[in-house]
């Protein structure tokens, strides 16, 4: 009996995360005809307060480069544990990306936020070029960004 407890516990708290549900959002990105390399992007949520809550994706070749994501590098630190499965290729100029993510359903409208942060090597970095709240007043709806993204939107 003394094991029982444990046992019982540890199962419990290895099988409990996989019964939370999650949409799956889609996220597409149009970059802009900036003229430069390709971009990196770090996408992620935060809190209302911008305060980072969780990774979504990252676009990018080099890991020497993520510093360069501002508030994404903050959040996660740059740790590969915090992005494993959950990258991709940098995008290029004038290209558009779609990645499907899953997201908690208790995080969708709730006054989280979507962060897409853009850096473009020999160019200036722009920290949460995107912000957009991960609500259904917002999906599908086309956000212009500040510098290298024309258009973000998400859908779920």
């Amino acid at each position: 009996m003394k094991f029982l407890t444990p046992a019982l516990v540890a199962t419990t708290a290895l099988i409990a995360p996989s019964f939370a549900s999650a949409a799956q959002v889609t996220l597409t990105t149009h970059m802009r005809n900036y003229g430069g390399e390709d971009a990196y992007l770090g996408y992620y949520l935060t809190d209302a307060s911008g305060q980072y809550v969780r990774h979504l994706w990252i676009a990018s070749g080099k890991s020497r480069w993520w510093d360069h994501l501002s508030g994404w590098y903050a959040g996660t630190g740059g740790s590969s544990s915090e992005i494993s499965g959950l990258s991709g290729a940098s995008l290029g100029s004038g290209r558009t990306r779609e990645i499907t993510v899953d997201v908690e359903d208790a995080l969708i409208n709730a006054g989280y936020q979507i962060r897409v942060d853009v850096a473009v090597e020999h160019m200036p970095n722009s920290h949460a070029e995107i912000i957009v709240p991960l609500d259904d007043a917002n999906k599908g709806q086309s956000v212009p960004g500040r510098g290298y993204i024309a258009t973000f939107t998400f859908d779920m």
